[in-house]
């Protein structure tokens, strides 16, 4: 899979991945292949070795 244009070799779920990368799931949004996924199925959503995933993090300031 792509991680915010990387490789990766991860597999598991979403919230495993958070995990893995030390990423807190406040203010976060996950996309997979261009499509945002919701909150609530990211413990049971599993990673494909085809996706591409984005993960952006809300920042404070103007």
């Amino acid at each position: 899979m792509i991680l915010n244009g990387n490789p990766s070799s991860f597999r598991g779920t979403i919230e495993q991945l958070l995990v893995h990368e030390s990423i807190s799931p406040r203010g976060v949004a996950v996309a997979i292949n261009g499509e945002i996924i919701s909150k609530s199925t990211w413990n049971t959503t599993s990673l494909q070795e085809s996706d591409v995933i984005e993960i952006v993090t809300a920042a404070a300031g103007g």
